[in-house]
């Protein structure tokens, strides 16, 4: 599992509007956003680097949030998906994600590197059609 220190920003300068970086707090209960991308603040409407899983407003989604987080951490790998209305008067976008886990020894998860895309749902449908013939 690489760790913090293997991950250059500079190296993907394209992306980086939809990266964030969720630290693990040490009593592992609690995930908190140590650095976001600006597309990140557009999505949530304010500034989310410093706040917790949890000050987020996900509405019907947090329980979906909470696990994919949670996956990725327990299982110390690469969890994935795609969702659509991500957080609150949000539904319509979709989100495509990734949750890359970290780890400075080697074994625990101490943080996750994230990547999020997001996109109207009317773009999106043509190429998930596409995909699917």
């Amino acid at each position: 599992m690489p760790a913090r220190a293997d991950i250059s920003p500079a190296r993907i300068p394209r992306l980086l509007a939809g990266i964030s970086l969720v630290e693990i707090c040490p009593d592992s209960t609690r995930c908190r956003f140590r650095l976001a991308g600006t597309r990140l603040r557009e999505i949530y409407d304010r500034e989310i680097t410093g706040l917790h899983l949890e000050d987020l407003d996900w509405g019907d989604k947090q329980d979906y949030w909470h696990a994919a987080y949670n996956r990725a951490i327990a299982e110390a790998k690469p969890a994935q998906g795609v969702l659509r209305g991500p957080v609150v008067h949000k539904e319509h976008l979709i989100q495509y994600w990734l949750k890359l886990p970290l780890s400075s020894d080697g074994k625990v998860v101490d943080m996750l590197l994230c990547h999020d895309h997001f996109m109207p749902a009317s773009e999106a449908a043509p190429m998930l059609l596409a995909a699917s013939g």
